[in-house]
């Protein structure tokens, strides 16, 4: 299972399968590794083991039972500091929703005949069972990506756009992508390599008084790089055009020829920037900036829904097998 999501992940990291492959490679190292150690009839080593597995069990379990605490409280920080729009609300939500279901758990007994309980608490269970699979998954290629960086042998490097402030300045989470760009810019120079030429790629928003790859490249020129080692890209409006418009500039430079990219973006955004840029027909991987803690949580939950949005066909696959399970289990138990 090891060479299998090493194979994959080395030809190709940029696929959402790797993290399921990598989880069942790891579960089957830990499965095991513990069989090895129950087998060895080291009383210290068992020990030592049991307690760790201990350890993980608690925490875990800790995790559970302030889930809520925690969502709510990290809700709290980003609405206080990232302002009021829905976008910044998802913890809030998903904090609301599980209430509302431990409750119906709790007192729906009360309120619905035996069957009907038994139905929708099946779709629950498994729904959220699925959900959460996919959510670590999900979470698993995502830190693998960040983990997988670029050589410093790049023609080109990429930085993807986001909101201005005020219509004309770059906001702290923008200026940390260009920032990461600029850092690894520097440090192919150093190396002595050629310096690539850096593509700042973004539309104008109808908020905005320019477009935010002339914004960028501003701000990138201010911080020490040569303008002529710069190019601006001014007509996407999202990361899918991000990436087929970099790419249609780098074709018309260079033609045919074969060239290397990287590009940037922030952490939480990497992954999905991957698959885009893939579909772009872009070969080329990213380096992710570092993003405040606080808002990782609802950032991430945001990219994994747009992912869910991205492959609807199997999570609706998903929903009607759960559905028609749940149907059949609450028809067996309004038979009886």
């Amino acid at each position: 299972m090891g060479a299998i999501f090493l194979f994959s992940f080395i030809h190709e990291p940029r696929h959402l399968y790797n993290g399921m492959l990598f989880n069942l490679f790891a579960l089957a190292a830990l499965l095991t590794i513990a069989l090895a150690i129950l087998g060895s009839k080291n009383r210290l080593l068992i020990a030592v083991s049991l307690t760790l597995f201990v350890i993980f069990v608690l925490v875990i379990a800790l995790i559970v039972a302030f889930h809520l605490v925690w969502l709510l409280w990290n809700a709290w920080l980003v609405w206080h500091r990232e302002g009021h729009s829905l976008a910044n609300m998802l913890t809030l939500g998903i904090a609301m929703g599980l209430v509302l279901l431990e409750l119906a758990a709790v007192f729906g007994r009360n309120w619905v005949p035996t069957w009907l309980y038994a139905g929708l608490s099946t779709f629950f269970i498994l729904a959220i069972g699925y959900e959460l699979v996919a959510l670590y998954n999900f979470l698993t290629i995502l830190v693998l990506y960040n983990l997988y960086r670029p050589r410093h042998d790049r023609d080109y490097l990429i930085v993807l756009g986001a909101g201005l402030l005020q219509g004309h300045r770059v906001s702290p989470l923008l200026a940390s992508r260009i920032q990461v760009a600029i850092d690894f810019y520097q440090k192919q120079k150093q190396k002595g390599r050629p310096a690539p030429k850096i593509i700042f790629s973004g539309g104008q928003g109808s908020d905005e008084t320019l477009p935010e790859g002339r914004a960028m490249q501003q701000w990138a020129v201010a911080h020490g790089v040569p303008q002529a080692d710069t190019l601006v890209e001014d007509q996407s409006k999202t990361t899918y055009q991000n990436m087929k418009f970099s790419k249609a500039l780098i074709d018309r430079r260079e033609g045919n020829k074969a060239v290397k990219v990287a590009f940037f973006t922030n952490n939480y955004h990497l992954f999905r920037a991957g698959v885009f840029a893939r579909a772009a027909g872009l070969k080329a991987n990213g380096v992710g900036a570092a993003t405040s803690f606080y808002y990782l949580p609802n950032a991430v939950i945001r990219e994994y829904l747009a992912f869910v949005v991205l492959h609807k066909r199997r999570h609706i696959i998903a929903g009607v097998l759960i559905t028609l399970l749940a149907a059949a289990v609450a028809s067996a138990g309004l038979i009886h």
